[in-house]
């Protein structure tokens, strides 16, 4: 009778050959995936902006984590940060190591931090530290799980990829010293929290009291910066089934037009209420400081209040490639508001991609998705494995009760029990 298919793999399990040869062939798909993934990325990869147009707005997969092992530069002539190279020489020591809001990022060394700190997933020296340390089983834990059975090490093994896949998965969504927002982009809970728009907020003030006018404030802001406040930067925006890079989705980034700023004509400074990541559309609502509603665009006119016609807003931009412009026609002032909603304000090229204008998800966003399915997968593999491995006997039919009538040296003659050897206690 044959085997089933969810058995065919005990075939393995007792022939050391086709053992290494099954790994073997693993260890050649997954390099050859990676190779091959690399070189065809490379190919497509656009290196010219490295602010507005970075690897994971191009939907790149392998490069940022080639990028963060310290892989820079390349033989064609160009650079991650956007500088010419003519010799790339040899990569690394190091890894990709940024500042807190992703700006500075550069292939440093890092030492290994041994202490607590060493746990902080921001910190760096964590993860060196991680890679040098390595863990033994103690010899109770090694009888009690059977370790030295075949099935028992791939269940073993199999229970470290998927603990690596679930924690992985969450540095990844949450973000963490080895997943940096240059290379992978910004998390989803950086624009739920604002973490952008405070600190771009706080540099605008800080600008201010040195005596800066707010168009020279605003001006310092880098794009880079500013980029990240944009929801459309958000993996938690696009869809799971959504194929294509970000820049399928919104196009590609040309230019911050600079920060808008809303007056109504009592000269009040108001805001508009920027799109939570989970809704589609979002009613576009401009608030005073003290957060009461000044102006909106109505659903239905004929019943509007707060129009922005009815209310005469204005706009006036503060950096970038708008600066110092002010606009008061109501349907440029519309426009610009419903950008507002979406963080700062870009300019994109919709064309070169026939972009759809539907948002797409970050590398970051696929990583985490398939490397959860990932972990459920070994998961039960691991559970499957394990119980096959522990309840054998019970699997087999073969119990302690045949095992003792065939061990080697327990009765002098083998199999009849009357032969049974008295051993010293």
């Amino acid at each position: 009778m044959a085997l089933p298919w969810y058995r065919v793999h005990t075939v393995v399990l007792n022939d050391p050959g086709r053992l290494i040869a099954v790994h073997l062939m693993h260890t050649a798909l997954v390099a050859g995936w990676a190779g091959s993934m690399a070189l065809y990325e490379l190919a497509v990869f656009d290196p010219s902006d490295p602010v507005l147009n970075p690897m994971w707005r191009q939907g790149m997969f392998v490069m940022p984590f080639m990028t963060r092992l310290g892989i820079t530069d390349s033989w064609g002539g160009w650079s991650i940060t956007g500088e010419s190279v003519s010799n790339p020489g040899l990569f690394g020591p190091g890894i990709w190591v940024s500042d807190a809001y992703g700006i500075t990022g550069k292939v440093q060394p890092v030492a290994p931090a041994w202490g607590a700190d060493g746990f902080n997933p921001f910190n760096p020296g964590g993860i060196a530290a991680h890679h040098i340390a390595a863990v033994r089983p103690p010899q109770r834990l090694y009888r009690a799980l059977r370790m030295g059975n075949i099935e028992t090490v791939l269940s073993s093994s199999i229970s470290a990829v998927f603990f690596a896949a679930f924690v992985t998965s969450g540095t990844m969504w949450y973000g963490a010293a080895a997943t940096p927002i240059e290379l992978f982009g910004p998390t989803r809970y950086q624009w739920d929290s604002g973490y952008f728009q405070q600190e771009i907020e706080r540099q605008v003030e800080t600008s201010v009291s040195e005596g800066l006018s707010e168009s020279q404030a605003w001006s310092r802001i880098p794009d880079k910066l500013a980029f990240y406040d944009y929801i459309g930067n958000n993996p938690a925006k696009g869809g799971l089934f959504r194929a294509g890079p970000m820049n399928k989705g919104d196009g590609i980034a040309e230019a911050w037009l600079g920060h808008p700023i809303f007056r109504d004509k009592e000269g009040r400074e108001l805001t508009v209420r920027r799109m939570p990541a989970f809704f589609e559309t979002f009613p576009v609502i401009l608030v005073d400081k003290d957060g009461i509603i000044r102006a909106d665009i109505p659903f239905r006119r004929a019943e509007s209040k707060y129009s922005i016609e009815q209310v005469g807003v204005t706009v006036d931009f503060y950096g970038g490639k708008l600066n110092g412009q002010t606009f008061k026609d109501a349907p440029t002032v519309k426009k610009f508001a419903r950008k507002a909603q979406l963080g700062e304000v870009f300019e994109f090229d919709r064309t070169s991609l026939e972009s759809d204008g539907v948002f797409r998800s970050s590398p970051r966003g696929w990583y985490t998705y398939g490397h959860a399915n990932f972990a459920l997968l070994f998961f039960f593999g691991h559970l499957w494995h394990g119980g096959r491995t522990i309840f054998r006997d019970v699997f087999t039919g073969i119990g302690a009760e045949v095992t003792e009538q065939v061990e080697f040296g327990a009765f002098q003659k083998l199999g009849d029990k009357s032969t049974k050897k008295q051993g010293a206690v």
